[in-house]
């Protein structure tokens, strides 16, 4: 059993997340310890006694962003539940890269990341529906499987080409984009 961090050490934590967050945000994965450590204003020592891995770092990131997702859900009112849904997505999708394997590893619900995005985002998707937000027949796994697949395309995109990949996907989730569509080839 972990035991909890002493106040410093959790202070040092929390600098070092921010400071991650906010430099892959500018910088994306080319970011280095040394510039997060630099921002947060600890060592680089500091950096990685709390995550031993850069990969181990960017999953707490988005684990973060997750957590902060999952505590505004329930006090969503119907007019935010659409836009904090659609937020996240775009979020998640604009960070491309950075983020395509913790969703890889998150799609199966297998790890700690993985049950949290789930919860979190099935009570974002429950609540843009419920406001009507968001087609009704979209299903949690099929989220998932469309964030996944569309930050991986979003990866190998240019960012204008990103920005119409993201409005195409997005306009499909939308209530009026519910008009049956056939999958068969013309004959």
């Amino acid at each position: 059993m972990d035991r909890p961090l002493r106040a410093d050490a959790r202070r040092n934590r929390d600098r070092v997340l921010a400071a991650a967050d906010a430099v892959f945000a500018a910088k994306g994965l080319a970011a280095s310890t040394e510039e997060i450590a630099r921002e947060a204003g600890v060592g680089v020592g500091t950096v990685f006694r709390h995550f031993p891995t850069k990969e181990a770092l960017l999953e707490a990131v988005f684990l973060a962003r997750v957590r902060i997702l999952a505590s505004k859900v329930d006090s969503l009112t119907p007019e935010g539940a659409g836009p904090a849904f659609f937020a996240f997505f775009a979020y998640t999708v604009e960070s491309g890269a950075m983020y395509a394997d913790v969703l890889a590893a998150g799609r199966t619900g297998e790890t700690q990341i993985g049950r949290e995005l789930a919860n979190a985002l099935d009570g974002l998707l429950t609540r843009a529906q419920q406001a009507g937000a968001v087609r009704t027949d979209i299903t949690l796994p099929d989220l998932m499987a469309l964030l996944s697949g569309a930050v991986h395309a979003a990866s190998h995109a240019t960012p204008p080409s990103r920005d119409r990949l993201l409005t195409v996907i997005t306009d499909g989730l939308h209530p009026s984009a519910t008009t049956a569509i056939s999958h068969r080839p013309p004959e």
